[in-house]
């Protein structure tokens, strides 16, 4: 098969769907690679690295975007829906519940179109959506901790305090495993800590390895609003594999915090946990509500692309060779995990969440348009 993979165009965003190593390995599988020229840079991998192990740079987007099968790192962009057709099998992150146009772009033009984020294992692990949750939790409490600082408009708080001074509230609303990478970091930095979520089990867990260091809470409507109300720093932290997020920080709950408070919401992908986060870009990454800064950036792993990009690439690798290898078909009827990667085929929605998100599109599960 021949796989294309295209400068990504999305707001500062430097990562590259696929490593030199990575292009390799599909070379050593008996496929082409078409690299777009400086793909890589942001990632600091050259033209010259890809060449070395047998892809083919091409100069354009149109030439990548010409390949059997494209790899990415987000979504495609407006000025790139022109390169969607119906004989293409694409391979990103879609998250096409926050995305009607884009859905209904996919659908127009009949790109097989698989998510990286839905791709879903047995025990409900996501495999592929799990390196860059990992990444945009520890990168929230680093942003977090910057835009507490007086001199971009926040509080004037340290997040660890000093002996003798009490260190920042930070309250992570989800305990999957972008909040549990922002409560290590938090913990790491000094911070104290509280954690919502409705999983028992979960917070028990997490309560037992990280030594009663958090504040675990059961999540609810009044818990939620009396954790935010005295957060110096509160991380949107919620996910529903495919779905949109649900609203749980509300506007009047905004309106209680402290002036010079941050949120960070690494949910806004999904649409965002939080009533008043709407999606922001790394040009231009902040904006208040009632005194308080909300942080709403899509892309945030793109802001550290050498380690995203290694971290995506050994995930989707597999996947890639796989399906490369065996057809698309063959491919997702032999792995259900793969299956629920799928998103639209042959002009129908197969994901049932994105179906559910819009007004109008009837879902198809996938076994019945194969």
């Amino acid at each position: 098969m021949i796989v294309g993979v295209p400068k990504e165009i999305k707001d500062n965003e430097y990562r590259v769907a696929l490593t030199p190593g990575g292009a390799k390995e599909l070379i050593d599988a008996g496929h082409s690679v078409l690299v777009q020229t400086q793909a890589g840079d942001g990632s600091g991998f050259s033209d010259s690295q890809y060449q070395a192990v047998g892809a083919k740079i091409v100069p354009t987007a149109a030439d990548a975007w010409s390949a059997e099968m494209v790899v990415k790192v987000k979504e495609p962009q407006p000025q790139e829906f022109d390169c969607l057709r119906g004989d293409l099998l694409l391979f990103t992150y879609l998250h096409l519940a926050a995305e009607e146009r884009l859905t209904h772009e996919l659908m127009r033009r009949g790109t097989t179109s698989i998510a990286y984020e839905t791709v879903e294992l047995p025990n409900g692990h996501l495999p592929l959506l799990t390196p860059m949750s990992e990444v945009a939790g520890r990168m929230a409490v680093q942003v977090g901790a910057h835009y507490l600082e007086r001199a971009h408009g926040g509080r004037g708080k340290l997040l660890g305090g000093v002996p003798g001074v009490r260190p920042a509230d930070v309250a992570i609303i989800g305990a999957g495993v972008v909040g549990t990478n922002a409560a290590m970091m938090a913990l790491g930095m000094g911070a104290s800590v509280y954690m919502l979520d409705v999983d028992l089990d979960r917070l028990r867990y997490l309560d037992q390895v990280m030594r009663g260091r958090i504040m675990t809470i059961a999540s609810n409507a009044l818990n939620i609003a009396a954790t935010v109300r005295r957060a110096d720093l509160v991380i949107g932290a919620v996910l529903i594999a495919g779905a949109k997020a649900p609203r749980l920080v509300t506007r009047e709950m905004i309106g209680e915090m402290q002036p010079g408070s941050v949120i960070v919401d690494v949910a806004v992908d999904q649409g965002g946990c939080v009533e008043t986060i709407h999606a922001t870009t790394h040009s231009n990454p902040v904006y208040e509500v009632a005194g308080v800064t909300h942080y709403g950036v899509a892309n945030m792993p793109g802001a550290v692309p050498r380690t995203s990009t290694y971290a995506l690439s050994n995930a989707t690798l597999p996947y890639m060779i796989r399906l490369a290898s065996r057809g698309f078909e063959d491919a997702v009827l032999s792995n259900p995990a793969l299956a629920k990667g799928v998103n639209v085929y042959k002009g129908k929605v197969t994901y049932k969440a994105v179906a559910e998100a819009f007004a109008g599109v009837e879902y198809a599960p996938l076994d019945t348009v194969l």
